[in-house]
């Protein structure tokens, strides 16, 4: 049997699945089919090869110029069954893959002869950005193109579907008992990812639900509750096996991110704030790492403020634990969403802006040491959701003066991310979707955006890395106007932009040498002061227009002494080692 699986890439509150993100349904799914039917012929695909294949053939350029797989369209053609992974319920910006919609892949697969299978959270719809209602209009569609829309758990489905189609539920939920298997067979699909082995980062799932709506229930907009209405927490052992397996297929790049509160993993419920268990965390990674010992990325996603605000001890300890098993420039997302009290009672957030400061401190005080990667170990971050019902001018204020209040107390946020709310069916938010303040507030928006941007964002990253830092390990990944683009892997990691072209998917070690308001610049290091361009000179710490060309007039120089007599000893702290001749 031939089976396609296209991965239209997810990002949704408790995981992302967008490149170089392999989330955890195409893995889960090639898992579920391959325990069905040993034989079957399994192609992973994603929707740049589609729009390669199928755009390309009409002249129109896209941003994967070459598919994956050149046959991408005999492919289809030839396939038995067809499944689409899609489902983008927190939009952001991507920099190398933009993930796709149910409209989009049905205009390429609607007349392809297969039966077509839809699965992932696009059954609920897709968001290609913030402020927007969804409307049934593109789950019409869905039922119009696809054979079946698989509303539960698409692995069981695929695989109830290829043992016995006449009980496959679309609507059955797995446990992680039935899971387990798939986990660890369907690891081998990552052989197929384009950016495999180097540049894949694996996305590891070890709980579904959210501890906190079990209590008292979930975030007004939130997704995450309405797809799993219990918290069920995914055995250590299990976690480490599929880690293990992966591993073993030369994987040295994971985020513990596919739940929505690392802190709350094995947690005692406890109404509004579960009891954090600091035991089982230390297990876990204390696992990860015995299977994985020379992983190079072991990062997290969420937590819950709340959890850490009132159970300081014990979320030290998990913090401690996160450091000793992890890598340094891990994040941990905070979802404050906003600091207005009667915002955050309307719309049930997670914690309050007190709460939040002070897990944000707890962090800091744990892991704002610089590790060997030039990031802080573990940092904070905070989102921020506008356009919740409730919100006044007043609310957009509060909110700015929390983050203020973070700059100026000397604390540091790796990242602040700023969305639009998007509501979707079946979330409390969609019964009071009137009340949604977008389009109301637009102007107010853009202006506390603006001003977040400019009067915290920048201030703050200069902190984070100040200039003179070395990122090592950047993958470069997109030329754009005579600039190359890169990140190091991890959880958020911070763009930068190289003001010169230089080949791409290779790791550079880079010297930040400015600040924008969400990216830095930065130079490869050691940097060849005999050859190179005058723009990239003059950009050095401590350099400038004019010492610049006082090197280009005395160059080539024959020594390091040579080269400091010219532009100062007093250079020599922060660029020794970082030149060469």
């Amino acid at each position: 049997m031939r089976i396609v699986l296209i991965d239209g890439y997810t990002d949704e509150p408790a995981g992302l699945g967008v490149p170089p993100y392999l989330g955890i349904y195409p893995r889960y799914a090639y898992g579920a089919i391959k325990k069905a039917q040993k034989d079957a012929q399994v192609f992973y695909l994603t929707i740049d090869d589609l729009r390669a294949t199928f755009l390309g053939e009409r002249g129109i350029e896209t941003r994967n110029k070459t598919p994956n797989f050149p046959k991408t369209k005999e492919i289809l053609e030839k396939a038995d069954l067809v499944v689409y992974i899609g489902g983008l319920h927190t939009p952001g910006k991507y920099l190398s893959a933009v993930p796709g919609s149910v409209e989009e892949v049905a205009r390429f697969i609607r007349d392809i002869k297969a039966t077509k299978i839809l699965g992932g959270p696009a059954f609920m719809g897709s968001a290609s950005r913030g402020g927007v209602k969804i409307t049934s209009r593109e789950l019409q569609l869905a039922e119009s193109v696809f054979d079946y829309v698989v509303y539960g758990d698409l692995e069981a489905f695929l695989f109830d579907y290829l043992t016995s189609p006449k009980d496959a539920d679309p609507f059955r939920f797995r446990d992680y008992n039935e899971l387990r298997d798939y986990a660890i067979i369907g690891a081998e699909v990552v052989k197929q990812f384009p950016d495999y082995p180097d540049f894949v980062i694996i996305e590891i799932e070890t709980q579904r639900g959210c501890p906190k709506a079990m209590g008292i229930g979930g975030c007004s907009f939130c997704t995450e509750p309405v797809r799993y209405r219990t918290v069920e927490d995914r055995p250590v052992e299990d976690v480490v096996a599929e880690v293990e397996a992966l591993y073993n297929l030369g994987v040295r790049h994971f985020r513990v991110g596919r739940q929505s509160c690392i802190f709350s993993y094995m947690a005692k419920p406890n109404g509004r704030v579960p009891v954090p268990n600091p035991d089982a965390i230390e297990r876990l990674f204390a696992g990860i790492r015995s299977v994985a010992p020379d992983v190079k990325t072991l990062h997290v996603d969420n937590a819950n403020p709340a959890v850490i605000a009132n159970y300081p001890e014990e979320s030290v300890r998990i913090a401690k634990a996160l450091i000793k098993y992890g890598t340094p420039g891990n994040v941990v997302a905070f979802g404050l969403e906003s600091a207005d009290p009667k915002v955050a009672k309307l719309n049930n957030l997670n914690a309050t802006a007190e709460e939040t400061y002070e897990a944000v401190k707890i962090l800091n005080e744990v892991g704002a040491k610089r590790g060997y990667n030039g990031m802080p170990w573990l940092l904070p971050g905070i989102n921020i959701i506008f356009g919740l019902p409730g919100e006044t001018k007043k609310s957009y204020e509060i909110t700015f003066q929390f983050l203020k209040r973070l700059l100026d107390d000397g604390l540091m946020v790796r990242r602040i991310n700023i969305r639009q709310v998007v509501v979707f069916p079946g979330t409390p938010l969609w019964h009071m979707r009137s009340k949604v303040k977008t389009e109301k507030h637009r102007r107010l928006i853009q202006h506390y955006r603006h001003k977040i941007r400019h009067e915290i964002d920048l201030p703050m990253l200069k902190r984070v890395v100040p200039v003179g830092t070395v990122l090592r390990d950047v993958r470069t990944e997109v030329f754009d106007s005579g600039l190359t683009y890169g990140r190091q892997i991890g959880s958020y990691p911070l763009i930068v932009g190289i003001p010169k072209e230089v080949p791409l998917n290779r790791f550079y070690n880079v010297l930040i040498v400015n600040h924008g308001f969400r990216s830095i610049t930065g130079i490869p290091v050691p940097v060849n002061v005999n050859r190179e361009s005058p723009k990239v000179l003059q950009l050095i710490p401590g350099i400038g227009k004019k010492t610049a060309a006082r090197i280009l007039a005395k160059r080539p120089f024959k020594s390091e002494e040579e080269f400091f007599r010219v532009v100062g000893e007093d250079k020599r702290e922060i660029l020794e080692g970082k030149i060469t001749l």
